[in-house]
């Protein structure tokens, strides 16, 4: 190949990382730790007149039911499994509802923010990361994977047991993978990360407050699914929860 052309090529090569590297927005600013408790404060506690009022919202339910071994955790009780990746734009928007929804159930601890890659679909889509947090319940146990971090970088593995989980019920491959021990699974995100894009936590989460707004209808509703999943996975216990028609109607749909 002469030497002009392949000179040619190398210009046209640089031009383009040039490009991308001022064209990919950079990641927001991380909260700082107090501003992070308010937004878990607020998300984790949001009024059950709220979860009845959103329904189901704008959600779309991509919760089956599947057959198999009943998955119980460590402890015994019924697992729900996560197989996610920090990169990942539809991880990070099917995080807010699934942290919402488990907290109707236990509390999470050592939950951290991050945001979806700056270079994929929806870049920098505000969220939390299950890396590093702990999840305690008298109902349920709550495993993650995390497997690579927001620059593809590895992170977690599943195990020999959980690979075949996906492998059984997640047969395209997609993520984030959610297992209601082995009797219901769902594969991609139950809304579209556009509906948070370009917000921060903080604005996430005041937007979850209004019932009738474009995030609560899909988050909120997202979270009743969740949780309808949940409840059939517990017997419906406890029933402060799972006895609303909210979500014993929501119940139906799953079966």
């Amino acid at each position: 190949m002469p030497a002009a052309v392949v000179a040619g090529i190398a210009v046209v090569v640089a031009a383009f990382w040039v490009i991308r590297w001022y064209t990919t927005p950079l990641p927001p600013k991380a909260p700082s730790q107090s501003e992070t408790q308010v937004v878990l404060a607020t998300i984790t506690n949001l009024r059950a007149s709220e979860f009845d009022t959103v329904g189901q919202g704008s959600a779309n339910n991509l919760i089956k039911p599947v057959s198999g071994a009943k998955l119980v955790g460590s402890t015994g009780k019924p697992e729900v499994f996560y197989l996610g990746a920090e990169y990942c734009p539809y991880c990070a928007a099917e995080r807010w509802p699934l942290i919402i929804a488990l907290s109707r159930f236990g509390t999470f601890s050592g939950l951290e923010t991050t945001t979806s890659s700056s270079s994929d679909i929806f870049p920098n889509t505000q969220t939390f990361t299950f890396r590093n947090a702990k999840y305690t319940s008298q109902y349920i146990d709550f495993v993650s994977v995390e497997t690579l971090d927001r620059d593809q970088n590895a992170l977690q593995s599943p195990t020999a047991a959980e690979q075949q989980l996906v492998k059984q019920y997640d047969t395209s491959g997609s993520i984030p993978f959610i297992d209601f021990g082995n009797q219901y699974a769902s594969t991609g995100a139950t809304y579209s990360p556009d509906a948070i894009g370009g917000m921060s936590w903080r604005a996430i989460a005041d937007a979850l407050k209004q019932p009738d707004s474009t995030q609560a209808k899909a988050i909120v509703g997202s979270a009743n699914l969740i949780t309808a999943a949940i409840c059939k996975i517990t017997a419906d216990q406890p029933a402060a929860v799972c006895s609303s028609a909210t979500i014993q109607n929501l119940e139906k749909t799953l079966k």
